[in-house]
């Protein structure tokens, strides 16, 4: 029997909405849908933002997999295997899986984990990606925040894995999206304040939710414990203009001294 076709299915950053239309056509055809959640007594955000766009599908399977929200690979490896095993048996059983995550499917996500498997595992699987909109647009668009024109430069960083490394991003970079804030905000908001960059960040939780937070002083919120889907962007707009014929730091414009 020929295996049924996996699809990594992002469904955006939060609002219904903003579901792509290849994104809700895939997830009506498919023969099955993985849902992670981190356990069994949580809802899946995924799934929250995907089922009203999808609705109920006549002999459709929607199973839950346990995808645990840690660093620690004791606890992530055993719950992959068995949730690998779960999608690698009803793909061999020549069914369709798509397997939803938040954002895009190559941006940050659980998915990528599920597509190395099944590059060295399952090569004999057809995969089709779907893309989404992702929190790095998203974030910036709901905090009216332009985040790159003409030779602004952005970095992406994880915040919770680049402490060290961020005094030296702050420097370099034009415009900074960091993610994964809401462990090491104390941290974040020090290094920020330390380039003077205060009046330049903003933080975003839970773009595009109901629930969605921006705040604009974030030394208000420097001890709190913020939200697992939250951003700080750090936007200077020192090189911004150069398109329109602005100067940029002393830089010759459009190739003219100026």
């Amino acid at each position: 029997m020929k295996p049924g076709k996996l699809y990594g299915v992002g469904v955006g950053p939060g609002a219904s909405d903003l579901m792509t239309l290849r994104s809700v056509d895939r997830l009506r055809k498919v023969d099955c849908i993985a849902i992670p959640r981190r356990d069994k007594f949580s809802p899946s955000i995924a799934w929250t933002i995907a089922e009203p766009n999808v609705g109920e599908i006549p002999q459709q399977e929607r199973f839950f997999l346990h995808w645990p929200m840690t660093r620690d690979p004791a606890i992530l490896q055993p719950a992959w295997e068995i949730a690998f095993k779960e999608i690698g048996d009803r793909l061999y059983a020549g069914k369709s899986v798509a397997f939803i995550s938040e954002g895009d499917p190559f941006i940050y996500s659980t998915f990528i984990y599920l597509y190395n498997h099944a590059k060295k595992n399952w090569m004999d699987v057809e995969i089709e990606v779907v893309p989404a909109v992702s929190s790095l647009s998203a974030v910036p668009v709901v905090a009216n925040m332009p985040i790159a024109d003409g030779e602004e430069r952005i970095a992406v960083i994880p915040a919770s894995y680049s402490l060290g490394d961020l005094p030296t991003i702050l420097k370099t970079f034009d415009t900074i999206l960091l993610l994964k804030v809401s462990s090491v905000m104390p941290q974040v908001v020090e290094a920020i304040e330390a380039e003077g960059l205060l009046d330049r960040a903003v933080y975003v939780s839970k773009a595009t939710m109901p629930q969605q937070k921006i705040v604009r002083d974030i030394t208000s919120i420097k001890n709190d414990r913020c939200d697992y889907f939250s951003m700080v962007v750090v936007c200077k707009k020192d090189r911004s203009g150069i398109l329109e014929g602005k100067k940029i730091k002393g830089q010759p414009v459009l190739g003219v001294e100026v």
